[in-house]
């Protein structure tokens, strides 16, 4: 797979037997055999289609913030969108790569006098990561403003995607389901006051900072929330705070998580979550689902 993707696209930026601990919050995981940095979607499409045509798995990798990549890696081509960064501004819609961060969106609505971006400037992930998730904060969600998407197929073809098309959901988008790939996104807001948005995000991100353990590698929530109940106050009332496996550990300051403490494997991490769901599922016969995504090779 090396030599053809280096002969094929000679000056597109691959690298390889790469690890992927280095692109993830957790700091965990194996390597990628191959990964790929696209700069434009005419890249981005040329390596779908080739991918396409040769069988070559491929996985979409943003910010990495809610993701666990197993300890044996990941197979075929690992595709990172940190250099598909741009945001631009079209009357009161905002138009977003997907590998920019959704705080530096909501920062530049802010700072375009535009509203309905603010639950979402502490939110660690990629535009395109928010869109996958419908993510959403503090009683706000990407669906609440997001209007359409621009996505490529598996065989490099471009397509725009309808917000009546998107089957925006809590934590679920048609992307989970088909595969498209989240090229661009685009919000579109309401004129505000840039003053009062910040004040707004400022509000949020200190309620963000004393609540959750940001000192400690983690891949933030875990769980969604179960219908009825908070996962966190689940887990907490198990006496699952402070549980640990190797290097892993539930978060002494928000139960939700689960903190790389010390070095830990992804192993452990993917543990103790599956410890979590069987002592939640004992005590209070409650199925938590994870939030997170499991990937990679064991």
């Amino acid at each position: 797979m090396k030599d053809l993707l280096t002969k094929t696209f000679p000056d597109f930026i691959f690298k390889f037997d790469e690890p992927m601990k280095h692109y993830t919050y957790t700091k965990l995981g194996g390597n990628a055999e191959c990964l790929f940095f696209p700069r434009n979607e005419e890249e981005l499409s040329s390596v779908f289609s080739l991918s396409y045509e040769q069988n070559i798995p491929t996985f979409i990798l943003g910010n990495g913030s809610n993701l666990i990549i197993k300890d044996g890696g990941i197979k075929g081509i690992v595709v990172s969108t940190l250099k598909l960064d741009t945001i631009h501004l079209e009357n009161n819609t905002i138009i977003a790569q997907c590998g920019s961060k959704i705080i530096d969106v909501s920062f530049f609505a802010s700072s375009n006098s535009l509203t309905g971006l603010e639950f979402s400037c502490g939110i660690p992930g990629t535009t395109g990561g928010a869109v996958f998730m419908n993510a959403g904060a503090y009683g706000g969600e990407t669906k609440d403003v997001l209007d359409k998407v621009k996505a490529i197929d598996k065989k490099g073809r471009i397509s725009i995607v309808k917000k009546e098309d998107l089957h925006l959901e809590y934590r679920h988008s048609v992307f989970q389901e088909n595969e498209l790939f989240i090229y661009e996104a685009y919000f579109e807001l309401l004129p505000g006051d840039e003053a009062k948005s910040l004040e707004k995000m400022n509000h949020l991100n200190d309620l963000r900072h004393n609540s959750q353990p940001l000192e400690f590698p983690s891949c933030g929530s875990v769980f969604k929330r179960p219908t009825g109940f908070y996962a966190g106050k689940l887990i907490q009332d198990s006496n699952l705070q402070g549980y640990s496996i190797g290097g892993a550990e539930v978060s002494m300051k928000h139960a939700g998580f689960v903190i790389n403490r010390d070095n830990a494997e992804a192993r452990d991490y993917i543990a103790v979550i599956e410890h979590i769901q069987k002592t939640v599922q004992n005590n209070f016969n409650v199925q938590l689902e994870r939030e997170v995504k499991i990937v990679g090779e064991n």
